[in-house]
């Protein structure tokens, strides 16, 4: 947990306050823009000095630690500093003698993890952890002493931000370090605040170090931690910890970020802080009570927009920041904004309605000054301001039960987001530390989440660009082996479809168990938990991996029968997954399908209709040969046959013969009304369809499946057809499906 040094030009504590500082490159002896309203840096060697001298008496607190008492009284007024005043004094007896590389005794680091934390308004536990975070590591101090000291709580802390020993591990043991974290964050999410403001100090005390170990530990931080404090919503220290990285991985790119930050601070005119007098003039007037504050980009946003937009303007540095009392306000600041100012309406998004998933909420909007340029506007009450800097370390103790709730002794954790549950289960199937690690950053990558809707009404959260593939293996885990396809908003997919934020997905399961995956679903899995459990599938048996079900739409040998939608009835497995139950569809005639239309070049050939594409006249078609002497008929531009072609096979030619009648299979989706199956026979009855066979399962959640097989005096009736069917009123899709066959 140490870092090895501390460098002066480095930049001071984080505030939870709403001006963000800007960092300077560690090792550089030119300080950054100067900071506005910064309060005075904390002199870490003076409090080293001061842990030497020895521990106080026990009446009082010592010296060293006044600052970080100073800090939680502002936000705990009524903080019992007891606990703060053992801890001080074990870790720094047990640190004494231990010394940085830049020479200040070691206490100094604990105690300014702990003011990063304090600051930020940690509670009382999470401060009494962060003293002691390194002793166990470094000192002969023990976990069971930890415990009987401080509790059960603070122990579990501690091991959770206590590395595991290279000596046991070698090289492994920085995966398996996270992994630990990872999931005592399951459990805690206090573990991960710790270890993230420990890696802040670290970070702005790296300056001296080995080029190479800057940059090795500058990585690490950006693809892990930094993607961690975002999930989070500590802000505050993932801005930080952005420059900083910033700083050492692209010390061109910062140096002329921090040229143009320091040029726009020497302009005469500010057009943020006239945009900002102009709208404290308007919720003056208008009785709105509010603070209005101009909160300066830091390094890495500058950069970023500088790389958006060209060149930069003065409004470009920075966004305003209106606090307010209560959640009515930010709307009613909103609107008077966008009556009395020009508001750019692309910009608005609500995240007060529809938060983040990683707890933040405000108001955003933009408005337009006679010069063209745009100010951002972020409005928010103080309680989301101040969760929206710190995240989950606002939240207190999240596992204290409330005063009027028994403590039933069982912990329920309101902070453990779905992205969070996503990781702890994939990283249990994770095979060894390099997949941990590899997947770990895939999935730390993906920054943005949707949420999609199962037809029973729960959710699915899921990265952005996720696809049915990743839906099924969230859903079901290994048992999504058995998914064959998807409806997406109540109209058939393809697994590989990609799903948008609120998209309705019903997935559709085999009712074989010995259902495989496919090799093809890697190329359109995206979440770990779906490519970990189709890997380990293929590394199980390597002389499979493809589809078993292709071969056999091949040969149209995959009836509508074995399609059962999925998510209906919830029957509950041993690994804890829920499995939709199997709805049996009832059995119509099984007529054999036309085929004695089709030429063949191939003597003696049984001809048999695809099942993936059911072609009928007049559509374009080809044939593949099949086991058996069998020609199987695709439509020319169903995918199976691309996907055959590229494999070597060979085509057979075939062809429509004289015969215009077809018989087709085809599925209608409906909602659930009085007299609709009447209607819908009768419409297709008027269209000169002979219903050979019909199937209408029991309805769920309001809607229901119809299966028919019809006959058509020529295939040139079956558009017609189709639109009459969905022209009924409650049918919202109709699509043509594999027709059912007997002795193929």
């Amino acid at each position: 947990m140490s870092a090895e040094v501390t460098n002066p030009a480095s930049p001071g504590p984080v505030r939870s306050g709403p001006v963000t500082p800007s960092p300077v490159a560690p090792g550089a002896t030119t300080p950054a823009a100067p900071r506005r309203k910064a309060r005075a840096r904390i002199d870490l060697r003076r409090l080293g000095r001061a842990a030497l001298l020895g521990p106080a008496a026990r009446d009082r607190l010592p010296d060293a630690i006044g600052h970080v008492v100073e800090a939680h009284r502002a936000h705990h007024p009524d903080a019992d500093l007891e606990p703060l005043r053992r801890a001080y004094l074990l870790a720094e007896s047990s640190h004494r003698g231990q010394m940085r590389k830049s020479g200040e005794p070691y206490i100094t680091h604990p105690l300014a993890v702990t003011l990063i934390l304090a600051e930020l308004g940690a509670e009382t536990t999470t401060l009494t952890a962060s003293l002691l975070h390194d002793t166990v590591e470094d000192t002969d101090v023990t976990l069971d002493q930890v415990g009987e000291q401080f509790g059960e709580e603070v122990r579990y802390l501690v091991d959770g931000v206590t590395k595991l020993e290279k000596v046991d591990y070698g090289a492994a043991a920085e995966p398996e370090t996270f992994r630990k974290m990872l999931v005592a964050t399951g459990n805690d999410v206090r573990v991960m605040s710790i270890k993230l403001a420990d890696r802040l100090h670290n970070m702005r005390t790296l300056g001296v170090m080995r080029p190479e170990k800057q940059a090795r530990i500058a990585k690490v931080t950006r693809d892990v931690l930094i993607p961690l404090a975002e999930r989070l919503g500590v802000q505050a220290l993932k801005t930080e910890l952005e420059d900083l990285v910033f700083a050492i991985l692209h010390p061109g790119e910062y140096e002329r970020t921090r040229e143009l930050i320091a040029e726009n601070e020497a302009r005469a005119d500010d057009p943020l802080a006239e945009v900002a007098d102009e709208v404290r003039s308007v919720l003056r007037e208008a009785d709105i009570p509010a603070e209005v504050l101009i909160r300066p980009r830091h390094f890495v946003s500058v950069h970023r927009v500088s790389r958006k937009r060209g060149r930069l303007r003065g409004a470009d540095f920075g966004r305003l920041l209106v606090l307010v009392n209560e959640d009515a306000d930010c709307y009613a600041v909103l609107g008077e904004l966008h009556t009395c100012m020009t508001p750019v309406v692309s910009e608005f998004k609500d995240f007060i309605a529809v938060p983040k998933f990683n707890l933040y909420q405000s108001l955003h909007t933009a408005v337009a000054r006679p010069d063209g340029q745009v100010v951002e506007v972020l409005i928010r009450t103080h309680q989301m301001h101040k969760v929206a800097e710190a995240g989950v370390v606002a939240l207190g103790n999240p596992y204290a039960p409330a005063s009027d709730d028994p403590a039933d002794g069982e912990r329920v954790d309101p902070t453990r987001p779905g992205w969070l549950s996503r990781l702890l289960e994939w990283q249990r199937a994770a095979p060894d530390p390099d997949t941990f690690w590899s997947t770990l950053r895939e999935d730390l990558a993906q920054d943005r989440e949707i949420t999609v809707f199962r037809p029973d009404g729960g959710t699915l959260g899921l990265p952005e660009g996720a696809t049915c593939v990743d839906a099924a293996y969230a859903q079901y885990g290994e048992d999504a082996h058995a998914c064959i396809g998807a409806r997406v908003n109540g109209r058939l997919a393809t697994l590989s479809t990609v799903l948008r934020d609120g998209d309705t997905v019903q997935l559709l399961m085999g009712q074989d168990p010995a259902s495989e995956p496919s090799r093809e679903w890697l190329e359109h899995a995206h979440t770990p938990a779906a490519r970990i459990a189709i890997q380990r599938w293929l590394a199980a048996h390597p002389s499979h991996g493809d589809d078993p079900r292709d071969e056999a739409r091949e040969e149209g040998a995959v009836p509508p029968a074995a399609l059962r939608p999925a998510g209906e009835g919830a029957a509950t497995r041993s690994a804890g997954r829920a499995r939709a139950a199997a709805r049996p569809v009832p059995e119509g005639p099984a007529p054999r399908p036309v085929t004695d239309n089709v030429l063949v070049d191939l003597p003696d050939a049984t001809v048999r209709l695809a099942g993936c594409c059911t072609p009928v006249p007049p559509d374009r078609v080809t044939g593949f040969a099949v086991r058996g002497g069998a020609v199987t008929v695709h439509r020319v531009e169903c995918a199976a046959v691309a996907r055959m072609k590229s494999a070597g096979r060979a085509e057979v030619g075939v062809r429509w013969g004289d015969t215009t009648e077809c018989r087709v299979t085809l599925l209608a989706e409906s909602f659930v009304r009085p007299h609709l199956l009447a209607d819908l026979t009768e419409a297709m009855a008027l269209e000169g369809a002979e219903i050979v066979s019909a199937t209408v399962e029991p309805p769920a959640q309001q809607r229901v499946r119809h299966t028919y097989t019809v006959q058509l005096p020529d295939a040139a009736h079956l558009p017609a057809l189709m639109r009459a069917m969905r022209n009924v009123a409650g049918v919202y899709d109709v699509c043509r499906a594999q027709p059912q066959t007997s002795g193929a």
